[in-house]
C-alpha cells in the first residue's frame, strides 16, 4: 500500500503541534522540570469532581441531547451573566463541546468555505491556522509584537480585511504571551468591522485569568454580539483540563449548523463530565478567585525572574503564560529550547510553534508550584550563563 497517495494532501500539510514536540521528550526524562504545557497544577476541586461521582454512581452514564444537558446550559447562561455580562438563549444559542478546541473546529468549519480568509493575530494558539486549513480556508497572519503589548490594533485589522475576509479570530487573553484587549481597545476593533459582513471567532478560554483588569468580551461591544461566537470551557478557570469540556455560545443560525457538524462528529460531550461542570459554575466561583490569587504570585515571580537574568520578559496581563525574548542569547528559539532542554532538563516551547512572528521568543507555563518555577529558573540562568561566557 502506498499511504503516502492515500492520505489526505491538506492533512499531509499540517505541521505536528510544536507544543507537544518537547512535552513528550520531557516526560522520559528523568529530573526534568516542564514549563511547556498550559495545563493547571491543581487538582479538580473536590467539589466538582464529587459531583462527576455522583453522576456515575446513580447510572447517568447515557448520551445526553447533542447540545448538551439543557441543566447545563442553563448554569452556562447564568455564568456568563453573571460574571461576563452577556445573555444567551440556553436552548438555541449554547453548544457543549468536547473542550474549548472541539468549539473552535465547529466555528470555523461552519463559516468556511474554500477560499475564505480567516484573520489570525499572532503570536497565538497553535489549533486556528490547521482548522482553517482544513476547512479549505485562506489563514492570513497579523503580527502583533510586544511593543504594543501583543494587542491586535484597528489599523492592522483594517489593513488585513479583504473582499475574501470571513472571519477574525479574536484570542484574548492570549496564549502564549499574556496579552489582552481592554474595552477601549475592543470599541476600536469594533469601528472597523461594523458595516461589514464578517463574523468574530472569540477565544475566551482565559477570560477567568487576567490580572488587575477585568475581562471584556467584544460580545459586549454595541452590534458585536450578532456577529461573534464566544468560545470558553472549564479546563483552565476550574482545572478541569481532563474532563474535556467546552462551550460555543452566538446566533442560533450559526449555531444550529455547529450543531449539525457536532452531531456527525462527535454525538454529544462527556456526560460525567457534564454533570461535573454544573457544580462548576453553580460554586466554584470561589474556587476560580482562589487559583487566580495562586497564579498572580507565580507571574510576578517568573517575570522578575527572567528580567533579572537578562531576558526581557513582557509582563503579561491574562492567561498563565511569560514570554520572553531570549534574541539577545544569539539562539533561534528552536535552537534555545532544545539546547536548554538536554543541558538543564527544562523543557519550554519555542515561540516559533506558535507563528513566525514568535520567533526569538520562547513560551513558559507558570502554572506550575513555585518550587518548579525557582528551580527552573534557576537551571535557565545557569544555561543563559553558560551562554554568554561562551562567546
Amino acid at each position: 500500500m502506498n499511504y503516502n497517495t492515500l492520505l489526505s494532501e491538506k492533512a499531509k500539510s499540517i505541521e505536528p503541534s510544536g507544543i507537544r514536540k518537547f512535552f513528550d521528550i520531557v516526560s522520559e526524562m528523568k529530573d526534568a522540570i516542564s514549563l511547556g504545557v498550559g495545563e493547571p497544577d491543581f487538582v479538580t476541586p473536590w467539589h466538582i469532581r464529587n459531583n462527576g461521582i455522583k453522576a456515575l454512581e446513580r447510572g447517568y452514564t447515557h448520551y445526553t441531547s447533542n447540545a448538551g444537558l439543557i441543566e447545563l446550559r442553563r448554569e452556562i447562561v447564568n455564568y456568563l451573566e453573571r460574571r461576563l455580562n452577556l445573555s444567551y438563549i440556553p436552548e438555541d444559542e449554547v453548544i457543549v463541546t468536547v473542550g474549548g478546541s472541539e468549539a473552535i473546529d465547529l466555528c470555523v468549519r461552519s463559516l468556511i468555505n474554500p477560499g475564505d480568509e480567516v484573520l489570525i493575530p499572532e503570536p497565538s494558539f497553535v489549533c486556528y491556522k490547521p482548522c482553517t486549513l482544513l476547512a479549505g480556508g485562506v489563514p492570513v497572519p497579523i503580527v502583533t509584537t510586544v511593543e504594543n503589548k501583543f494587542k491586535l490594533t484597528a489599523q492592522q485589522l483594517k489593513a488585513a480585511i479583504t473582499p475574501k475576509t470571513k472571519l477574525l479570530v479574536l484570542p484574548y487573553p492570549n496564549n502564549p504571551t499574556g496579552g489582552i484587549m481592554t474595552r477601549d481597545d475592543l470599541e476600536e476593533i469594533a469601528k472597523v468591522l461594523r458595516g461589514t459582513n464578517i463574523m468574530i471567532l472569540s477565544d475566551e478560554i482565559y477570560s477567568e485569568l487576567t490580572y488587575g483588569r477585568e475581562h471584556i468580551s467584544i460580545a459586549n461591544i454595541d452590534g458585536m454580539k450578532e456577529r461573534t461566537i464566544v468560545v470558553n470551557g472549564f479546563s483552565k478557570s476550574y482545572a478541569m483540563t481532563g474532563w474535556r469540556l467546552g462551550f460555543a455560545v452566538g446566533p442560533r443560525e450559526i449555531m444550529k449548523t455547529m450543531l449539525k457538524i457536532h452531531q456527525y462528529a462527535i454525538m454529544s460531550s462527556p456526560t460525567t463530565s457534564q454533570y461535573a461542570a454544573i457544580e462548576a459554575l453553580k460554586n466554584g466561583d470561589t474556587d476560580i478567585e482562589n487559583m487566580r490569587g495562586e497564579y498572580n504570585i507565580r507571574r510576578r515571580l517568573i517575570v522578575d525572574g527572567f528580567n533579572q537574568m537578562g531576558l526581557n520578559c513582557f509582563e503579561p496581563e491574562g492567561a498563565f503564560y511569560v514570554f520572553p525574548q531570549i534574541t539577545s542569547t544569539g539562539l533561534s528559539s528552536e535552537e534555545f529550547s532544545e539546547k536548554l532542554l538536554y543541558s538543564e532538563k527544562v523543557a519550554v516551547v519555542p515561540g516559533c510553534a506558535f507563528g513566525k512572528s514568535g520567533e526569538g521568543f520562547i513560551r513558559c507555563s507558570y502554572a506550575y508550584s513555585i518550587k518548579s518555577i525557582n528551580q527552573a529558573l534557576e537551571r535557565i540562568e545557569r544555561f543563559v550563563n553558560n551562554i554568554a561566557s561562551e562567546k
